[in-house]
């Protein structure tokens, strides 16, 4: 990551952690390799502006783990002081029609429902208000 950084960003967005959770990887894992990736954005720059993706797991994955892991991203985004978008796949997640045939990734059409969760959020931060 620290590649991405090298000349300074002025927003992040962290859109991590669906694997983590498909893999089965502890949700307490997956927060510290998170807010670790906040900290290095705001040691390169600490006016960065950071967007914490939310994700949740199919209930396949048993109600204990399903609940910690959608409780996650919260808990990230306020531990980090960042803005959140709550779930970055919403109206896509779990739809056959906008899914591709793995079920996980987003077809064309879902991509830009995708686009739309997150320039939801992100629209704000690029807005600068003049003095």
């Amino acid at each position: 990551m620290t590649w991405a950084l090298s000349k300074g960003a002025d927003i992040l967005v962290v859109a991590l952690g669906g694997n983590d959770g498909l893999r089965g990887i502890p949700p307490d894992e997956t927060k510290k390799n998170l807010i670790g990736i906040v900290k290095k954005a705001r040691i390169k720059n600490p006016e960065i502006k950071t967007l914490i993706a939310g994700m949740q797991m199919p209930d396949n994955m048993g109600p204990e783990f399903t609940e910690r892991f959608k409780k996650l991203f919260p808990q990230i985004a306020k531990a980090t002081k960042s803005r959140l978008i709550p779930f970055l796949i919403a109206g896509v997640g779990g739809n056959e029609n906008l899914n591709q045939p793995d079920g996980i990734h987003p077809t064309t059409e879902g991509q830009k429902i995708v686009a739309e969760n997150v320039w939801k959020i992100l629209l704000p931060e690029l807005t600068t208000k003049e003095p």
